[in-house]
């Protein structure tokens, strides 16, 4: 019997486009964090145009009885910002202070798909930092804290066609990046990381290092499937990969995971720590919302 470190929760997916307060396509891959003694999710909602903006709900439970808020937190075309044009996607939420979390999440435009931040201070209002890197780039994340002095961030850029985990940091406050480096490659050959590889919820500290959950693709005839898998990064130097596990951790099972806009894909942006568990969230074929629940140290057996 194969292991699951991930126990999904409840029957189905936690949402779908039927709980949205607007006409949307799909709703997927939220970014999350608590505030106030609620969960909050930043969700990406497609609309039916195709183009994607970000949205709040509120939750006390972390699973249902969600609550919208009335208008997006990011959306497209806002003048002045042409690099979000044709969207406001996958956004990944670390609180960095006690009443500040930064967003880094995907803007996209006819130019291509780039990493933009912002900052927030209730999640009712954003304070735009623009783009962090030229197109094309994606799936940034950035750590919780000053390591070094120096904030950390992962991202994957677009290098020939080869889409592999880099990182960068600044000594400054969420700008100007500097020091790129290659923190892990795809593996090739038969794995199921052997195609691209990104970073997942933001890097989670640990007495062991920085745990992180990173997705990985393998071309299986003309698709792709979406699978994760974990690594543990250096505590006082995470551009350093301690250990990488060899399996995937989670992979699309249930059926809503395989009916959607894109049959086969678990793809998480957000996770939290409560007491011995991890509450991932993640999109499950770009079309729901779904909630798995793992234990740490089961997790940390892959990686120590």
């Amino acid at each position: 019997m194969n292991k699951r470190y991930f126990v999904r929760q409840g029957a189905g997916p936690i949402l779908t486009v039927n709980n949205i307060p607007c006409e949307a396509n799909a709703v997927l891959n939220p970014g999350v964090a608590e505030n106030d003694g609620d969960v909050v999710l930043l969700l990406r909602i497609e609309s039916k145009n195709a183009m994607s903006h970000i949205r709040v709900a509120r939750s006390h439970n972390g699973v249902d009885s969600w609550e919208f808020a009335d208008q997006p937190i990011l959306a497209p075309a806002l003048p002045g910002y042409p690099h979000e044009e044709w969207g406001c996607e996958d956004s990944r939420v670390t609180k960095i202070a006690a009443d500040e979390w930064v967003i880094a999440y995907t803007a996209y435009s006819r130019h291509g798909a780039t990493v933009s931040l912002a900052t927030t201070s209730d999640f009712d209002q954003v304070n735009r930092l623009g783009p962090a890197f030229i197109p094309t780039n994606k799936d940034a994340a950035v750590f919780p804290k000053k390591i070094g002095n120096r904030y950390y961030m992962l991202h994957r850029p677009d290098i020939g066609g080869k889409e592999d985990i880099y990182y960068t940091s600044t000594s400054k406050h969420l700008v100007d990046w500097t020091d790129p480096g290659l923190l892990m490659e795809n593996r090739g050959g038969p794995y199921w990381d052997s195609e691209r590889i990104g970073a997942g919820c933001p890097p989670i500290e640990t007495q062991y290092g920085w745990l992180l959950i990173y997705h990985g693709t393998k071309a299986m005839g003309s698709k792709s499937i979406y699978r994760l898998g974990v690594a543990l990064l250096d505590k006082a130097d995470p551009t350093k990969v301690i250990a990488r596990g060899d399996d995937w951790i989670f992979a699309p099972e249930a059926d809503y995971e395989f009916k959607g806009l894109m049959p086969g894909v678990v793809f998480t942006c957000g996770a939290l720590v409560r007491g011995d568990e991890i509450w991932m969230y993640y999109g499950a074929a770009d079309t729901c919302v779904g909630l798995a629940v793992g234990k740490i140290d089961e997790i940390f057996k892959l990686v120590t």
